[in-house]
């Protein structure tokens, strides 16, 4: 089968989240595990929620539209419930949280479509204003440039070549870099995922929710799991557990991001123990389970501290 991750695909998984006020940045900078108040105009960042005992309640792309607007972009099943907690704590804070959803157009530029409307590949997590249009970069999938292209709903579409929504969705696995649904919530702290790996960490930020959860598996070397892509010829689903063939009586892993793969199959993003990881011979179930097969990750790791 031929494809061609060129072009532009409408994206109706994510909602958006708009954070108004002067404390914006400083709200988000005391929830996230991300930098907020040191985010620039030309910059987005890769950023969790977490519980107090450091695992995942969702995972954002966030990015300034002015000094005193922030955008998240976030799973949208896991978007009401996200705008609920996340709103508990503004307390005295001058920001306001709402769900902006309708008020933005969100398309995923991949391959051609990214170099048509900016100066070429850029880094991830930079961000490029186009009229009233934010692109945001992302990183890229089997070597082609990735970006976001939000901009607010009364906007035109991004002119360029349509690709199948299904398409984006599968970069999104080829690029290594999970997105949080609700089956996986509270399943993992950042480091599972490779979060601080790929930018979405910070560990010389001030205090956080799950902050010294998320610092003693980086400093102390605790690191057991790791986020890797793999491939199945059948379908699997996120959150089935992953088991290692030497071993089904006890789980060592868990799917995080399915899609459909242009040859057939499904790829996959998968969170598993790295001693398991290293042994091969893996599958998604215990019994009659599908096969797993891990590819290379498309970026380097950083170094257990």
């Amino acid at each position: 089968m031929t494809y061609s991750l060129n072009g532009i695909a409408p994206l109706s998984h994510l909602g958006v989240i708009r954070v108004e006020g002067e404390d914006a940045a400083k709200f988000l900078h005391g929830q996230l595990t991300q930098d907020f108040t040191l985010l620039g105009l030309d910059q987005a960042r890769l950023s969790a929620f977490l519980s107090a005992k450091g695992r995942m309640q969702a995972s954002f792309i966030g990015f300034k539209r002015s000094a005193t607007e922030i955008l998240l972009l976030c799973s949208h099943d896991l978007l009401p419930a996200t705008l609920k907690r996340l709103s508990m704590f503004v307390m005295r804070s001058k920001a306001k949280l709402t769900d902006a959803t309708a008020d933005f157009a969100l398309y995923g530029l991949a391959g051609d479509a990214v170099t048509a409307f900016t100066s070429g590949p850029q880094a991830a997590w930079t961000k490029t204003d186009i009229g009233a249009a934010s692109v945001v970069h992302l990183y890229p999938a089997d070597g082609q440039p990735r970006a976001l292209w939000v901009a607010p709903a009364s906007e035109p579409a991004p002119a360029g070549t349509a690709i199948d929504p299904a398409l984006w969705l599968w970069s999104e696995v080829r690029s290594g870099v999970a997105t949080l649904t609700t089956p996986v919530f509270e399943s993992f702290v950042p480091q599972m995922l490779n979060y601080e790996s790929v930018g979405g960490v910070n560990f010389k930020k001030g205090c956080y929710p799950g902050q010294e959860v998320v610092a003693r598996s980086q400093f102390r070397g605790t690191l057991k799991r790791r986020a890797y892509i793999a491939h199945a010829d059948a379908e699997v689903v996120v959150g089935a557990e992953v088991f290692a063939a030497s071993d089904l009586e006890q789980p060592c892993g868990t799917v995080v991001q399915v899609a459909p793969a242009p040859g057939g199959g499904v790829d996959a993003i998968v969170s598993l123990q790295i001693a398991s990881a290293a042994e091969g011979a893996l599958q998604v179930g215990n019994t009659d389970g599908v096969p797993l097969t891990l590819a290379p990750l498309p970026y380097e790791l950083l170094a257990d501290i």
